[in-house]
């Protein structure tokens, strides 16, 4: 049953917005690719970008989403929320690693495929959550968690992850 509800979770939400969406768009654009008329060698370059920005935030959500279910004791759908504030891994270095993990594979699918369209969608996805997040998540989740996550939002950035990871229950240094 847990099973179940992670993949309802992961096949709504990720899944929709990396795979199912821009193979939408790729099947129905008719500009798909952006000519970068790069020199042979540096034409591998987008190529192992896009390469590397997918990887990454494919392990990025991956990470978040077994902290989801092993922490926090939920998913990451808004219907079945983590019960507990998950403070460890990419958590401690940034509010919306899975978000990031998200725009990161879609950033490189448009880099991979030379696709303004995708382009396109990672911009308009990005500035729907940069708009949610402050005004909808981040409001519920303070009357979730309390002064937990007050005290976390103030430690850890939403979008630019710290270098040096935040640790819970430490004060801040002085002059913050």
């Amino acid at each position: 049953m847990k099973l179940l509800r992670h993949l309802l979770a992961i096949g709504l939400l990720p899944f929709v917005v990396t795979v199912v969406v821009p193979a939408y768009i790729i099947r129905t654009s008719t500009t798909l690719h952006a000519g970068l008329g790069l020199p042979s060698p540096l034409g591998l370059l987008p190529t192992l970008l896009g390469c590397v920005l997918v990887g990454l935030g494919v392990l990025l959500v991956y990470k978040t989403l077994v902290l989801f279910a092993t922490v926090g004791k939920g998913t990451l759908a808004p219907w079945d929320p983590p019960r507990r504030l998950v403070v460890r891994g990419p958590y401690r270095h940034v509010r919306n690693p899975m978000m990031s993990g998200v725009l990161s594979i879609q950033l490189g699918e448009a880099i991979l495929l030379r696709s303004v369209p995708l382009l396109v969608w990672f911009v308009i996805f990005f500035a729907l959550n940069a708009l949610t997040m402050p005004l909808i998540e981040e409001p519920l989740l303070e009357s979730r968690f309390g002064s937990d996550y007050v005290i976390y939002k103030r430690n850890v950035p939403r979008w630019i992850p710290r270098l040096k990871p935040w640790m819970p229950g430490r004060a801040p240094p002085k002059g913050r």
